[in-house]
C-alpha cells in the first residue's frame, strides 16, 4: 500500500492520468513525467536542473520560476504537481493513535506533539498514513471487555509556511499542487512498485543518498519501522576525495563513480562515518527486533559506486545492493534519454516514489 502523506486536504482518491513530480535537491533538482497506461506505469520524460541558490528559504519567486522551468524541460502540458520536500522540513514518525478518522488524528497531533512525538512542533501540518492490520483481530472470549486495538500509524509533520510557500509557488507557475510529500517516502513507494514481494515478505533497509544528506528507512514486511537522515551525503565524499588527493572536485566525482581501486583507501576514509551511522540504525533496529536484516538496498548517485557499495558492505555486514527505481515502468523516452537512462535511474528514486503517491 503506497503511502501518499500528502498535506493537502482533497487530493486522494482522484484519478490522474499524468503526473510532474519533482524532488527539489540541495544541488540537483530531479523530475520525471509519469503517466498511467491502464494497470501500468510509463516513463515518458526526465529532466536534472541546477537547483535554485538561496540562503535560508526558498523564496516563491524563486521556486516558481524553477518550476517553470521544469515543466519547460519536460515538455508536457500537464499541470498536476507532486512536490517531494526534505528532512529538514517534515518529520516522519511511526506512532500508535486510536481508531478515529485520519482528520481527527491531525488534530490530536496538532493539540499533543509532545506527547505523540516526543518534541515541540508548533505551526506544522500533519497527515496519516495507517498501516493496514496484518492479522484480522480475534473475536472476544465471552465475559471479557472488548478493548479496542490502537492503529499502526506513519504521521508526517510539515513547517505551515514551508508548505503554503510551495503552494504559493506552484499556483504562480501556472500549476496545480496535487501533492506535497516528504522526499523519504519517495525510495519506500518506489521500492514496493519495483520489487514487490521482498518489499511484502523481508526485513530490509532503503539508503538514499543524497547530495548534503543521506536517508536511511528500515522496512520489516511492508512496514516502516524506522526512519532516519544522516548529515553525510555525496557532496561530503566527494570533497573529502578531492582534498585527499589534491585533485579537483569533478575529478574526484568521476573517480568516486568509476572503478579505480588505487584509490580504495582514501575512498574508505570518507565512507566510513556514513557506513558507522548507518550501522547504528541497524542495530537498533535489529536489537529492538531482534531479527537481522537480509539486504541494504542503496539509491542516489553514489549508488553507481561499486567501491561505495563493497565499503557499506563491510561496514555493516549486510549485503549491499544498488536497485533500479524504473524497474516497473514502462520506458517511453526520447533518444538520448533512453541511453543515459541506466546511469540517471539512481538519481530518480525520490522523484519517481513521491509520484506513486499520487497516483
Amino acid at each position: 500500500m503506497r503511502m501518499g502523506l500528502p498535506f493537502l486536504n482533497g487530493v486522494v482518491g482522484k484519478s490522474r492520468n499524468q503526473m510532474i513530480s519533482v524532488d527539489l535537491g540541495s544541488r540537483t533538482t530531479k523530475a520525471v513525467l509519469l503517466e498511467r497506461r491502464g494497470e501500468n506505469f510509463a516513463l515518458n520524460r526526465y529532466a536534472l536542473l541546477d537547483a535554485p541558490i538561496y540562503e535560508k528559504t526558498l523564496p516563491p519567486e524563486l521556486l516558481a520560476e524553477h518550476l517553470k522551468a521544469i515543466s519547460e524541460a519536460l515538455a508536457t502540458k500537464t499541470k498536476f504537481v507532486t512536490l517531494a520536500i526534505n528532512e529538514n522540513d517534515a518529520v516522519v514518525r511511526s506512532v500508535e493513535l486510536p481508531q478515529i478518522p485520519v482528520d481527527e488524528m491531525r488534530l490530536v497531533l496538532k493539540n499533543n506533539t509532545r506527547g505523540y512525538l516526543q518534541q515541540d512542533l508548533p505551526n506544522r501540518v500533519f497527515d496519516c498514513h495507517i498501516n493496514p492490520p496484518k492479522l484480522a483481530p480475534k473475536p472476544p472470549e465471552a465475559g471479557k471487555t472488548i478493548t479496542v486495538p490502537k492503529l499502526k500509524v506513519l504521521v508526517a509533520g510539515a513547517k505551515k509556511d514551508v508548505i503554503e510557500n510551495f503552494q504559493t509557488a506552484i499556483r504562480d507557475a501556472g500549476l496545480v499542487a496535487d501533492h506535497i510529500v516528504p522526499g523519504l517516502i519517495g525510495p519506500v513507494n518506489a521500492f514496493e512498485m519495483a520489487m514487490p514481494e521482498v518489499f511484502a515478505n523481508d526485513s530490509i533497509a532503503l539508503v538514499d543518498i543524497g547530495f548534503k544528506t543521506s536517508s536511511i528507512c528500515i522496512l520489516h514486511q511492508g512496514e516502516l519501522v524506522l526512519n532516519r537522515a544522516v548529515g553525510i551525503g555525496g557532496d561530503k565524499l566527494t570533497a573529502g576525495l578531492a582534498e585527499a588527493m589534491n585533485i579537483s572536485y569533478a575529478e574526484a566525482e568521476g573517480i568516486k563513480i568509476g572503478m579505480a581501486p588505487e584509490i580504495q583507501s582514501t575512498l574508505e576514509a570518507q565512507v566510513l562515518p556514513l557506513g558507522r551511522e548507518l550501522r547504528a540504525s541497524l542495530d537498533f533496529f535489529e536489537h529492538q527486533q531482534d531479527r537481522p536484516l537480509s539486504h541494504v538496498y542503496v539509491s542516489g548517485g553514489s549508488a553507481q559506486s561499486e567501491l561505495i557499495l563493497q565499503m557499506l558492505h563491510s561496514e555493516l555486514v549486510v549485503d549491499c545492493k544498488a536497485w533500479d527505481p524504473t524497474a516497473f515502468l514502462q520506458l517511453a523516452l526520447p533518444g538520448q534519454q533512453t541511453v543515459d537512462m541506466e546511469h540517471i535511474a539512481p538519481q530518480l528514486t525520490v522523484a519517481i516514489g513521491a509520484a506513486m503517491a499520487a497516483f
